[in-house]
Parts: structure tokens; C-alpha cells; sequence
């Protein structure tokens, strides 16, 4: 069949256009996934690439493209893509231009919010809200399948079994801070270091040592016969104020069937309190222990100062009994007719603690030396419990099993003497975090009213407490620690002194091994380290050697008190720390060796304690 004229002109005209259209298509597409062609790129850089020559004039009059005499679509097509971006890469290389633009650049993802378990958060969970809305996280009121970065419990680390993430309570730390066990844990520290340690009352633990503490008693009776001290009994597990009384002489002690099922502590009671408007107060100072190895402390600008409501008298057997007069508690105190919800955080029975040092520095009191001496409390309070909270820590997250990390928010109560001298009256592993008050609006009807000061101060607690911990930021370098004095003494020696079961040899210990004591290979290191600290520019023997005959000198005086405790026979006087009118004291039963005195005050130090 003969082909009519102009056919085949007609035919290439048609399969020329349908591979343009595929070229089209092709860069299109090419568009789409981010690059693009290479004449468009020399567009966009600002040049104009040259025409390419017609392939038909480039061969020789009434020939065929030098590809081939008869092309196919894709080849014609290649023939002239190719030859426009060979003039253009010419054209720039003549011009001087730039490298044409890479591929733009994806939108970043917007970071992950931090996501937050509140379903154990119970009476904090109000100020958690906020503050998570303020950080604007993530909050699962309900819990998660999956797991979050952060975990809030209410009361204990087992509130719920956690693996991963991060948790707001240490194992162990309920037990750790119950008053008989925090009052072993100082009285330890006050046998090394009494001029250090002289912040908390003598404790006695009944019924254990209710011999001791009536043979002390009257032993200094005997010595000082115009000592007239009052005492104060606190249940080792009450909180509230349940349970606490005042006595003025040991045999008032309740001596019912609760003493031993119940135990107990009694200490010296502190009748010369800082007093405001006529009112006894405390400080509820909120503590951050971020990361027990190494040891991070984070101290809340402001606290809390809770008032009691009737006006202060020392106290006598007349006056004993009144509650609303010498104990601090907010649950008693709330109360009693006299106390005031205020809408300021400067006014009522419970301001800031901030406006309270606004007020003592208007009457020219140094501020900077009672927030000084705050802090070095609070530090060494802390650096007592490490050693045992570490096990604790070890028991319940042994290392290099998975398990989350953990911090917890802790509520010191602290009282200011007259003389400015804070003392520690006892620590809360569960500081309330309430941010409203409970007001009877009729029979059996209770309203939740909002209180201004605890908002204020409370929610900025935990709200720079997840700042603290949020996993999404670095690790802040700079950290709160304390050298002990300036013997070079830090809180190193004092952990080494007690257990730690993640020193070399000693693998996990068991329940039944926890009370064991240290391997003899940490003793031994323990007594170097300690006796190269103490007595420095002298061979290691001569250190030793000293440190040993200090430690028996202690032993015969400590051997020779109990002796005579038990026999009740004033024979010597022996070594107490008691609380003069001026606060703590301590009276040395005989005159210790020079080279044993420390003369030098502590120091507080801005960074990181060193691993042991």
C-alpha cells in the first residue's frame, strides 16, 4: 500500500509531540521530588541558556540527525535534552556562575512534647497540671501503654512497677527520712563531726534507749542544777503533728503498750525561737535531690513559713498542753479559731518565705548568712542519707539492669532560733502539694477554696523541677556540693564509710546481708583514705597509725559512758550535745588532744561531687 504524501512527515511531527510529553512528565515528576532540571536551575541562578542548534541544520541538507536516519521518539528526544544543558553548563562556566542550588531542605518535625503519667499524682496532681501546662507537655491522666519520659507518684517509688523513664521518689526514702532512722543517721555524723552536725537536737530512741536517756538526764541535772529542759516526743511514724507531746520531766513519758508498738524519739526542745509578731514559726524549705552518683541538690528560692496561732510563751507546765502555741504543724494549726487564709503572700498564718526575709532585712538582719546557713543544713542533712539511700537504690535497681532513674522533691521543716541559727526539726519524703484549702460551707459540705501563697510557691517547685529532669535538654554542668571543713574531709570520705554495694568485689547484696557491713578490702581502703585526709605531710603508717589511736580514744570514752549510764552513777562527766539559750552546745567530757580540734568553719562549693 502506497503511503500518501506527507505521511511520514506527519508521523514523526506526532511522535515528536508525544515525547515531548514525556519529557514533560519526566520533569515534572523530577520537580516533585525536590531537584530540578538544569536549564531551570540556570533560570532561577539568573541565566538564560543558549538555544540549542536544530539537529536537522546541523547535518549535512536532507540528511537524518546523527544519531540515526530514522529515530524513535526516545532518541530524538535525548538528542536534544542533551544538547541544551551542555550549552548552559557553557554558557555558566563562560559567565563565572555559581553551582546551581542542591535540593531544598525538608521542614523540620516539631520536637516531641516530654509525655508525663499523672494517674498516681493524687492530691499534687492540681499543681502538676499547671506546671505541665505552663511547660506545655504532655499529661496522661489515665496512664499509657506506652511508656512516658516522666512518672509522678504520690507516695512511694512502687506506687506502680516502673522500667524506664524517670520516676519522682528514691527507693527507700520513706524509710530513710522516718525520725528514728534520719535521727541515727545525724547522730552518726555528730560522733565525727561535732562542731559540723551541731544542728540537730540530741535524740533519744525510745524504748530502746529509754535508760540511757534517764541516766543522761539526771546526770546533768546533777552537773548544772539550774538546767530545766523541756522535751518533745515524736512517734516515729506520725506526720501531722499526730502524736506529739511535751514533758518536762523523762518520767512523764506515756509509758502505755503504744510505746512498743509505736517507737519513738525524744528530743531536747528548742524554747528560744525567732519570733514574729509574737508568734513561733517554721520553714518549709523544698529540696531537690536530682541524681544520688554524683550527688545533685537543688535548693528552692522560696518556701514556705507556717505560723503557729496563739502567742509564744516558754514553756511550763501550765502551758504544755497547747498545741496552737509551740507546734508549727499546718494540719493542727488550721484548726484552731485564730488562723487566717489570706489572699497575700506576705499576711495570714501562712506567707513566704521570701516576705519573711524582706521583713528581717528592713531590721538590718545579714539575710545572706541565714540563707548560707540554710543551705549548708540542708546539704550535709542530705550528704547522712546518702550512703544508706544508695542501698536502698542498689536493692531495687541493681546496675546493669534496666530500671528508670529518679528524683524526688523532699520538704525540710527548719526552725530559726533567736540567735538566727537554723535548726533541723525533721525531713518529709512527701511534702503536700495542695494548692487550696478546705472551708465547711455547711454541715458536711466541703468547698476547695484556692490559696494564693501555696500556688505560688509550689508550683514553681515542680515547675523547675521537670525543667530540671526534662530528658529532651544537657545535663547542667554547674551543681550544689559541700566540703564538710576545710581539712579536705568531702562527702567521698563520708560515703566510703558506709556501705556501698557497687564497690569493686562486692556484687549485690541480699536482704539478709544488707546489715553486714562493708568488705574488708573497703574497710581497709576506707582507713587509708580517711587517715591521708586527716593528718596530711606524714607517711602512710604515721597516719594510720594516729587514726587508730583516735578511734580507741573515742571507743574508751564511748565504752566508759555506757558503763556508767547503766549504772546511773554521775562518775564523770561525759560528752552531750545539749541546747543552751543560745542553741546547740557541746560540752566535751574530757579535753580532747590538740591535733584532733577542727577550728576551720565548712565551706559551701558550687560543683559537681566527685565519684567515689
Amino acid at each position: 500500500m502506497e503511503t500518501p504524501p506527507g505521511a511520514d512527515v506527519a508521523a514523526r511531527l506526532l511522535e515528536a509531540a508525544g515525547g515531548e510529553q514525556e519529557a514533560a512528565a519526566e520533569e515534572e515528576a523530577a520537580r516533585r521530588a525536590g531537584h530540578q532540571p538544569e536549564e531551570e536551575a540556570a533560570r532561577r541562578a539568573g541565566h538564560q541558556p543558549e538555544p540549542a542548534e536544530d539537529a536537522a541544520a546541523a547535518a549535512p541538507s536532507g540528511g537524518p540527525c546523527p544519531a540515526a536516519a530514522a529515530p524513535s521518539a526516545r532518541a530524538r528526544r535525548g538528542c536534544s535534552a542533551k544538547a541544551a544543558p551542555a550549552a548552559a553548563r557553557a554558557s555558566r562556566r563562560k559567565k563565572g556562575s555559581t553551582a546551581a542550588p542542591g535540593p531544598r531542605p525538608r521542614p523540620r518535625r516539631a520536637p516531641r512534647p516530654v509525655t508525663v503519667d499523672s494517674s498516681k499524682a493524687r492530691t499534687s496532681l492540681e499543681a502538676l497540671k499547671l506546671s505541665l501546662r505552663q511547660l506545655r507537655w504532655k499529661e496522661f491522666p489515665f496512664g499509657r501503654r506506652l511508656p512516658c519520659d516522666i512518672y509522678w507518684h504520690a507516695v512511694s517509688f512502687h506506687d506502680n512497677a516502673i522500667y524506664s523513664g524517670q520516676v519522682n521518689k528514691f527507693p527507700g526514702m520513706t524509710e530513710m527520712v522516718r525520725k528514728i532512722t534520719l535521727s541515727r543517721a545525724m547522730r552518726t555524723m555528730q560522733e565525727l563531726f561535732p562542731e559540723e552536725y551541731n544542728f540537730y537536737p540530741r535524740s533519744w530512741i525510745l524504748p530502746e534507749e529509754l535508760a540511757i536517756f534517764f541516766a543522761e538526764v539526771h546526770m546533768i541535772r546533777d552537773t548544772r542544777p539550774s538546767w530545766r529542759p523541756t522535751f518533745i516526743v515524736k512517734p516515729d511514724g506520725g506526720c501531722q503533728g499526730d502524736g506529739i507531746y511535751l514533758i518536762k520531766d523523762p518520767g512523764d513519758i506515756r509509758m502505755t503498750g503504744t510505746l512498743q508498738t509505736r517507737p519513738a524519739v525524744v528530743q531536747e526542745y528548742m524554747s528560744k525561737p525567732l519570733l514574729i509578731d509574737k508568734l513561733k514559726f517554721d520553714i518549709r524549705l523544698y529540696v531537690l535531690l536530682k541524681s544520688l552518683d554524683p550527688l545533685e541538690i537543688y535548693i528552692a528560692k522560696d518556701g514556705l513559713c507556717r505560723f503557729c496561732t496563739e502567742p509564744y510563751q516558754e514553756p511550763t507546765l501550765k502551758n504544755l498542753h497547747r498545741v496552737f502555741m509551740h507546734l508549727t504543724n499546718y494540719s493542727l494549726n488550721v484548726h484552731s479559731g485564730n488562723f487566717v487564709h489570706s489572699d497575700s503572700v506576705n499576711t495570714g498564718s501562712k506567707q513566704t518565705f521570701s516576705s519573711i526575709l524582706d521583713r528581717l532585712s528592713a531590721k538590718g538582719v545579714d539575710v545572706r548568712k541565714v540563707w548560707s546557713d540554710i543551705i549548708s543544713l540542708v546539704i550535709k542533712t542530705v550528704i547522712a542519707m546518702v550512703p544508706d539511700l544508695k542501698v536502698y537504690y542498689q536493692s531495687d535497681i541493681p546496675t546493669g539492669k534496666p530500671g528508670p532513674s529518679c528524683f524526688q522533691i523532699l520538704g525540710f521543716d527548719i526552725l530559726l532560733m533567736k540567735n538566727l541559727k537554723p535548726i533541723l526539726l525533721e525531713v518529709n519524703a512527701n511534702p503536700s502539694m495542695k494548692i487550696e484549702h478546705e472551708k465547711e460551707v455547711s454541715p458536711g459540705v466541703i468547698e476547695y477554696i484556692p490559696s494564693p501563697v501555696d500556688e505560688e510557691v509550689k508550683v514553681a517547685v515542680i515547675r523547675d523541677t521537670l525543667r530540671l529532669v526534662d530528658p529532651h535538654k544537657k545535663k547542667k554542668e554547674e551543681k550544689l556540693n559541700s566540703k564538710i571543713s576545710n581539712s579536705g574531709f568531702s562527702m567521698a570520705a563520708a560515703d566510703i564509710l558506709y556501705i556501698d554495694i557497687t564497690r569493686r568485689g562486692s556484687g549485690s547484696l541480699s536482704m539478709d546481708q544488707r546489715d553486714t557491713g562493708m568488705g574488708l578490702q573497703a574497710f581497709v581502703e576506707a582507713v587509708c583514705f580517711l587517715a591521708q585526709r586527716r593528718y596530711k605531710s606524714l607517711s602512710l603508717h604515721e597516719q594510720v597509725e594516729l587514726l587508730v589511736d583516735f578511734c580507741e580514744f573515742n571507743l574508751a570514752a564511748w565504752d566508759e559512758r555506757r558503763l556508767s549510764c547503766s549504772r546511773a552513777v554521775p562518775e564523770r562527766r561525759m560528752a552531750l550535745v545539749t541546747c543552751q539559750q543560745d542553741g546547740l552546745h557541746l560540752s566535751p567530757a574530757t579535753p580532747t588532744p590538740p591535733q584532733f580540734h577542727s577550728t576551720t568553719a565548712h565551706k559551701l562549693v558550687n560543683y559537681r561531687s566527685p565519684r567515689p
